[in-house]
């Protein structure tokens, strides 16, 4: 097979990323690139140009500034319809792509509006409502992977005979672990506090169901591990834990991770699944706090911690991302968003982070989630019947592109009890339709 030869009359290392993000990480094909035109000339194979003018009859993007600009600037946004989707940074409407791949691309995965002033929520994350996506309707889509199938398509008109490696949907089911127990091992104090809390609200029950918890006659609600093992075997899943070990505060709550019941749990879980890091809250600000919490992990696991989520996905750019990386974590999990579904990237594909401080690509791999949980039921207020609409459509978007779903859950929502009972259900319709699109691929 023939490698597809690009040239561009420049070159700089955002155009060396986001060909790699196009070309190997969404549609799987081996490419060169050169900024000799002789050498472009007499290419034989399968070829694009990314310039001002094309050099001959070949398949041509328009090069607009973005991509040979150094640092961050505001950039003059105009979005528009094209076919079914939409475009921005437009060109020329006789061109095969009026308007520049290749920069809107860069300019959604790299997350540079992330970099430029905006309003925080009170977890001083960038809000959905910030973004592009959503303020111009396309948050719900992949717009990134759906441009590249259409350039996949030109390619195949312009070479017939290429011939495309075949790329698959995939799955993978996500936990974020940031209470183990409900009641088990928080202390004299914490389980004092509780049941005082309880009585005081006669909430009987809750006294109740802690002590036969407490005394051995009642699993703890949060226990939901046993389940999720079954519903893996049985689909066969890609699963990946992420543990919550920081120190408690106001916003990280879980147990010591001294306790030999919960060190117990993160063992038998990696006998199956992956098991991450989820670093706290309080380790966006004190970094040496993330250092001791992979250490501690690390320790349990008896091995390397390598991916990571963070928690209340709190995130900055680039500042979490480098935290990671000078922690050798190779994998992150928390590209998306608390309040909304859909794709916070515009891509449904892994990919490496590119930092724009520094304008380099790492080796950081980001897994971009499409839904959570708490976003459907807390931040959409919608009922399981409607949580399961949402996420098929959002797994349908990314099978028509053979992307990568990734949902995520927590231990503590699948109790099927309280404020989550009948939730158990959503979660079980996810795996399951996502493991027949899985299915659909053999």
């Amino acid at each position: 097979m023939s490698e597809l030869l690009i040239y561009s009359e420049a070159t700089s290392p955002r155009l060396t990323f986001v060909l790699g993000l196009i070309f190997r990480d969404l549609l799987g094909i081996h490419f060169k690139h050169t900024t000799d035109a002789d050498v472009f000339r007499k290419y034989q194979g399968p070829c694009l140009s990314y310039a001002e003018k094309p050099i001959g009859d070949e398949l041509f993007i328009y090069a607009t500034d973005l991509l040979f600009e150094k640092g961050i600037n505001d950039q003059q946004i105009n979005v528009f319809d094209w076919e079914d989707t939409k475009a921005f940074f437009g060109t020329h409407p006789r061109y095969s792509f009026p308007f520049d791949l290749f920069a809107a691309s860069f300019f959604l995965v790299s997350r540079y509006e992330e970099y430029l002033p905006h309003l925080k929520d009170e977890h001083q994350r960038f809000m959905p409502k910030e973004s592009l996506a959503y303020q111009k309707g396309f948050l719900d889509k992949p717009i990134v992977n759906i441009w590249a199938q259409k350039l996949k398509k030109k390619i195949a008109q312009f070479y017939p005979s290429y011939r495309f490696p075949e790329c698959s949907f995939e799955y993978i089911s996500t936990i974020d672990v940031d209470s183990v127990f409900s009641y088990k091992d928080k202390g004299i104090f914490r389980t004092s506090g509780a049941l005082f809390r309880s009585l005081i609200n006669m909430d009987f029950k809750s006294v109740l169901e802690r002590m036969q918890v407490l005394f051995g006659m009642k699993k703890d609600p949060f226990e939901t591990f046993d389940y999720q093992l079954t519903l893996s075997k049985r689909y066969r899943l890609k699963m990946i834990y992420f543990f919550l070990v920081g120190d408690y505060d106001l916003n990280d709550k879980n147990i010591p991770i001294r306790s030999g019941a919960f060190q117990n749990i993160i063992k038998s879980v990696a006998d199956y699944a992956r098991v991450g890091i989820h670093p706290s809250y309080a380790s966006n600000t004190e970094p040496d706090k993330l250092k001791r919490e992979i250490a501690r992990l690390a320790k349990v696991l008896n091995r390397d911690v390598l991916q990571s989520r963070q928690h209340f996905l709190k995130m900055t750019f680039p500042r979490t991302y480098e935290r990671l990386i000078d922690m050798d974590i190779l994998e992150d999990y928390t590209m998306g968003y608390a309040s909304e579904i859909g794709f916070r990237a515009s891509v449904c594909s892994p990919f490496n982070f590119y930092n724009l401080d520094m304008e380099q690509e790492t080796k950081l791999r980001l897994f971009p989630f499409m839904v959570m949980d708490g976003t459907l039921k807390d931040n959409l207020h919608l009922n399981p019947k409607e949580a399961i609409e949402r996420t098929r459509q959002l797994a349908d978007e990314v099978k028509k592109v053979k992307g990568m779903f990734i949902s995520l859950w927590h231990n503590h929502t699948l109790e099927d009890a309280g404020d989550w009972a009948g939730w158990r259900a959503v979660y079980e319709d996810t795996v399951q339709y996502c493991s027949s699109l899985s299915e659909l691929k053999r």
